[in-house]
Protein backbone atom coordinates (compact mmCIF):
# COMPACT_ATOMS: atom_id res chain seq x y z
CA UNK A 1 0.00 0.00 0.00
CA UNK A 2 1.63 3.68 -0.73
CA UNK A 3 1.88 6.05 1.66
CA UNK A 4 1.80 10.07 1.49
CA UNK A 5 3.05 11.98 4.20
CA UNK A 6 0.64 15.72 4.38
CA UNK A 7 1.53 18.24 6.04
CA UNK A 8 -1.53 20.48 5.89
CA UNK A 9 -4.21 21.95 8.43
CA UNK A 10 -6.76 20.15 10.40
CA UNK A 11 -10.22 21.30 10.27
CA UNK A 12 -12.92 19.86 12.74
CA UNK A 13 -16.12 20.82 11.56
CA UNK A 14 -15.49 20.70 7.50
CA UNK A 15 -13.90 18.60 5.32
CA UNK A 16 -11.24 20.74 3.99
CA UNK A 17 -7.18 21.01 4.34
CA UNK A 18 -5.06 18.02 5.63
CA UNK A 19 -7.96 16.22 7.20
CA UNK A 20 -9.85 15.84 4.36
CA UNK A 21 -7.03 14.71 1.91
CA UNK A 22 -6.71 11.94 4.62
CA UNK A 23 -9.59 11.04 4.77
CA UNK A 24 -9.64 10.66 0.72
CA UNK A 25 -6.47 8.79 0.59
CA UNK A 26 -7.65 6.68 2.60
CA UNK A 27 -10.93 5.61 0.50
CA UNK A 28 -7.97 5.34 -1.98
CA UNK A 29 -6.42 2.26 -0.22
CA UNK A 30 -3.35 4.82 0.17
CA UNK A 31 -2.21 4.93 3.90
CA UNK A 32 -1.35 8.10 5.44
CA UNK A 33 1.01 10.36 7.98
CA UNK A 34 -0.57 13.40 8.98
CA UNK A 35 0.92 15.85 10.73
CA UNK A 36 -1.60 19.34 11.09
CA UNK A 37 -0.05 22.67 11.09
CA UNK A 38 -3.05 24.20 12.47
CA UNK A 39 -5.83 22.94 14.71
CA UNK A 40 -9.26 25.29 13.75
CA UNK A 41 -12.70 24.54 14.50
CA UNK A 42 -14.44 25.23 11.02
CA UNK A 43 -12.93 26.66 7.91
CA UNK A 44 -11.43 30.33 8.09
CA UNK A 45 -13.55 31.43 5.55
CA UNK A 46 -16.82 31.17 7.28
CA UNK A 47 -15.94 33.09 10.71
CA UNK A 48 -13.16 33.51 13.37
CA UNK A 49 -12.35 29.83 13.22
CA UNK A 50 -11.19 28.84 16.73
CA UNK A 51 -8.30 27.06 17.82
CA UNK A 52 -4.38 28.34 16.30
CA UNK A 53 -1.29 27.21 14.70
CA UNK A 54 -0.04 24.38 15.93
CA UNK A 55 2.77 26.06 18.32
CA UNK A 56 6.25 25.33 16.71
CA UNK A 57 8.12 23.27 19.37
CA UNK A 58 4.97 20.60 19.30
CA UNK A 59 5.01 20.64 15.23
CA UNK A 60 8.93 20.02 15.37
CA UNK A 61 8.42 17.61 17.90
CA UNK A 62 5.55 15.65 16.06
CA UNK A 63 7.94 15.79 12.97
CA UNK A 64 10.72 14.24 15.30
CA UNK A 65 8.75 11.44 16.06
CA UNK A 66 6.94 10.64 13.29
CA UNK A 67 11.10 10.88 11.85
CA UNK A 68 12.20 8.14 14.53
CA UNK A 69 9.34 6.07 13.77
CA UNK A 70 10.88 5.30 10.74
CA UNK A 71 7.46 6.34 9.02
CA UNK A 72 9.87 8.71 6.51
CA UNK A 73 11.74 5.87 4.64
CA UNK A 74 8.18 4.09 3.65
CA UNK A 75 6.73 7.66 2.07
CA UNK A 76 6.00 7.20 -1.38
CA UNK A 77 4.09 11.05 -1.38
CA UNK A 78 4.52 13.86 0.13
CA UNK A 79 1.71 17.02 0.09
CA UNK A 80 2.46 20.16 1.60
CA UNK A 81 -0.56 22.38 2.34
CA UNK A 82 -1.36 25.15 4.28
CA UNK A 83 0.77 27.16 6.72
CA UNK A 84 -0.20 29.63 9.52
CA UNK A 85 3.50 31.31 9.84
CA UNK A 86 6.79 31.83 8.11
CA UNK A 87 8.57 29.36 10.79
CA UNK A 88 6.48 26.36 9.78
CA UNK A 89 6.82 27.13 6.53
CA UNK A 90 11.04 26.82 6.84
CA UNK A 91 9.52 23.62 8.99
CA UNK A 92 8.18 21.92 5.68
CA UNK A 93 10.91 22.55 3.62
CA UNK A 94 13.13 21.09 5.95
CA UNK A 95 10.76 18.43 6.44
CA UNK A 96 10.81 18.02 2.86
CA UNK A 97 14.45 17.87 2.63
CA UNK A 98 14.23 14.68 5.08
CA UNK A 99 12.47 13.04 3.22
CA UNK A 100 14.09 13.47 0.03
CA UNK A 101 17.39 12.17 1.51
CA UNK A 102 15.72 9.31 2.78
CA UNK A 103 12.90 8.55 0.03
CA UNK A 104 14.38 9.97 -3.26
CA UNK A 105 11.98 8.58 -4.84
CA UNK A 106 9.27 10.29 -3.42
CA UNK A 107 7.05 12.73 -5.06
CA UNK A 108 7.10 15.85 -3.48
CA UNK A 109 3.63 17.94 -4.27
CA UNK A 110 3.03 21.30 -3.18
CA UNK A 111 -0.48 23.06 -2.67
CA UNK A 112 0.72 27.27 -2.10
CA UNK A 113 -1.72 27.65 -0.28
CA UNK A 114 -2.38 31.65 0.11
CA UNK A 115 -5.60 33.05 -1.64
CA UNK A 116 -8.29 32.91 -3.99
CA UNK A 117 -10.17 34.92 -6.61
CA UNK A 118 -12.29 37.58 -4.57
CA UNK A 119 -11.03 36.93 -1.57
CA UNK A 120 -6.85 37.57 -2.57
CA UNK A 121 -4.49 36.66 -0.08
CA UNK A 122 -5.51 35.33 3.42
CA UNK A 123 -2.45 34.26 4.95
CA UNK A 124 0.29 36.51 6.31
CA UNK A 125 2.39 38.56 3.72
CA UNK A 126 5.74 37.10 4.83
CA UNK A 127 3.75 33.65 4.59
CA UNK A 128 3.17 33.71 0.84
CA UNK A 129 6.92 34.69 0.36
CA UNK A 130 8.25 31.84 2.23
CA UNK A 131 6.00 29.46 0.14
CA UNK A 132 7.36 30.75 -2.78
CA UNK A 133 10.74 30.92 -2.05
CA UNK A 134 11.30 27.72 0.30
CA UNK A 135 8.67 25.74 -1.24
CA UNK A 136 7.88 26.23 -4.70
CA UNK A 137 11.30 25.41 -5.53
CA UNK A 138 11.30 22.10 -4.27
CA UNK A 139 8.32 20.70 -5.79
CA UNK A 140 8.10 17.91 -7.94
CA UNK A 141 4.39 19.51 -8.97
CA UNK A 142 2.94 22.25 -7.73
CA UNK A 143 -1.10 22.23 -7.04
CA UNK A 144 -2.07 26.25 -7.36
CA UNK A 145 -5.25 27.22 -8.46
CA UNK A 146 -5.52 30.30 -11.01
CA UNK A 147 -5.25 33.19 -8.50
CA UNK A 148 -2.49 31.75 -6.76
CA UNK A 149 -0.59 30.86 -9.70
CA UNK A 150 -0.67 34.21 -11.05
CA UNK A 151 0.65 35.38 -7.68
CA UNK A 152 3.57 33.11 -8.40
CA UNK A 153 4.50 33.67 -11.83
CA UNK A 154 3.61 37.49 -11.44
CA UNK A 155 1.66 36.75 -15.29
CA UNK A 156 -2.36 37.06 -15.76
CA UNK A 157 -4.18 33.78 -15.59
CA UNK A 158 -7.25 34.19 -16.73
CA UNK A 159 -7.93 31.38 -19.35
CA UNK A 160 -6.51 27.72 -20.51
CA UNK A 161 -3.48 29.91 -22.62
CA UNK A 162 -2.61 31.79 -20.18
CA UNK A 163 -2.68 29.63 -17.32
CA UNK A 164 -0.47 27.27 -19.37
CA UNK A 165 2.26 30.19 -20.02
CA UNK A 166 2.02 31.17 -16.12
CA UNK A 167 2.62 27.30 -15.17
CA UNK A 168 5.72 26.94 -17.90
CA UNK A 169 7.10 30.05 -16.42
CA UNK A 170 8.15 28.20 -13.20
CA UNK A 171 9.64 25.40 -14.58
CA UNK A 172 7.65 23.28 -12.64
CA UNK A 173 4.87 20.33 -13.21
CA UNK A 174 2.22 21.93 -12.20
CA UNK A 175 -2.37 21.64 -11.74
CA UNK A 176 -3.89 24.23 -11.85
CA UNK A 177 -7.00 24.60 -10.71
CA UNK A 178 -10.35 27.16 -11.15
CA UNK A 179 -9.78 28.46 -14.33
CA UNK A 180 -12.34 30.11 -15.88
CA UNK A 181 -13.13 28.66 -19.03
CA UNK A 182 -16.86 30.76 -20.15
CA UNK A 183 -19.78 28.94 -18.49
CA UNK A 184 -17.16 25.75 -17.48
CA UNK A 185 -14.68 25.68 -15.16
CA UNK A 186 -11.04 24.15 -15.76
CA UNK A 187 -8.00 22.07 -14.45
CA UNK A 188 -4.68 22.23 -15.91
CA UNK A 189 -2.36 19.52 -15.79
CA UNK A 190 1.47 20.24 -17.46
CA UNK A 191 3.64 17.14 -16.83
CA UNK A 192 6.64 15.45 -18.49
CA UNK A 193 3.68 13.09 -20.72
CA UNK A 194 2.59 15.90 -21.50
CA UNK A 195 0.18 18.79 -20.74
CA UNK A 196 -3.95 18.28 -20.67
CA UNK A 197 -7.51 20.39 -19.67
CA UNK A 198 -10.26 19.11 -18.04
CA UNK A 199 -13.33 20.71 -17.87
CA UNK A 200 -17.11 20.78 -16.82
CA UNK A 201 -19.84 22.92 -16.32
CA UNK A 202 -19.17 25.80 -13.22
CA UNK A 203 -21.23 25.69 -10.42
CA UNK A 204 -23.08 28.89 -8.85
CA UNK A 205 -21.30 27.47 -5.48
CA UNK A 206 -18.95 24.70 -4.61
CA UNK A 207 -18.24 23.41 -1.45
CA UNK A 208 -14.76 24.58 0.17
CA UNK A 209 -12.13 21.90 -0.46
CA UNK A 210 -12.60 20.90 -3.56
CA UNK A 211 -8.74 22.44 -4.45
CA UNK A 212 -7.80 20.14 -1.38
CA UNK A 213 -9.80 17.21 -2.65
CA UNK A 214 -8.79 17.47 -6.17
CA UNK A 215 -4.35 17.24 -5.25
CA UNK A 216 -5.48 14.46 -3.07
CA UNK A 217 -6.89 12.77 -5.56
CA UNK A 218 -4.52 12.89 -8.24
CA UNK A 219 -1.75 12.23 -6.22
CA UNK A 220 -3.52 8.82 -5.14
CA UNK A 221 -4.18 7.52 -8.63
CA UNK A 222 -0.85 8.88 -9.47
CA UNK A 223 0.20 6.49 -7.02
CA UNK A 224 -2.00 3.69 -8.16
CA UNK A 225 0.27 3.78 -11.28
CA UNK A 226 -2.48 5.50 -14.09
CA UNK A 227 -0.60 8.24 -16.58
CA UNK A 228 -1.30 11.85 -15.61
CA UNK A 229 -3.81 12.23 -18.12
CA UNK A 230 -6.02 9.21 -16.45
CA UNK A 231 -5.11 10.75 -12.95
CA UNK A 232 -6.11 13.80 -14.10
CA UNK A 233 -9.69 12.76 -15.54
CA UNK A 234 -10.35 10.64 -12.78
CA UNK A 235 -9.41 13.12 -9.80
CA UNK A 236 -11.50 15.93 -11.66
CA UNK A 237 -14.49 13.01 -12.02
CA UNK A 238 -14.44 12.84 -8.18
CA UNK A 239 -14.45 16.30 -7.21
CA UNK A 240 -17.31 17.51 -10.21
CA UNK A 241 -19.95 14.73 -9.20
CA UNK A 242 -19.13 16.29 -5.00
CA UNK A 243 -19.83 20.11 -7.00
CA UNK A 244 -22.66 19.02 -8.63
CA UNK A 245 -23.97 16.59 -6.11
CA UNK A 246 -24.42 13.75 -8.71
CA UNK A 247 -23.47 12.80 -12.09
CA UNK A 248 -21.23 15.56 -13.81
CA UNK A 249 -19.80 15.39 -17.73
CA UNK A 250 -16.10 16.37 -17.92
CA UNK A 251 -14.16 16.71 -20.60
CA UNK A 252 -11.01 16.40 -21.60
CA UNK A 253 -8.43 17.24 -24.07
CA UNK A 254 -4.44 18.00 -24.35
CA UNK A 255 -2.66 21.45 -25.08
Amino acid sequence: MPTVLVLSSLVAANRVGGCAQAAALERMDVDTVFIPTVLFGRHPGLGAPGGAATPQEILEGVIAGVEASGALAGVDAMIVGYFATAKQVRVGARLIDQVRATRPSARIVVDPIMGDEGTGLYVREEVAEAIARDLVPRADLIAPNAWELARLSDRPVDDAVSALAAAKSLGRAALVSSIPLGGDIGVLLTSPEGDFLAHHRRQDAAPKGTGDLLTAAFVGHWLKGRSDRDALAAAVAEVAVLVTGGHADVSMGAL
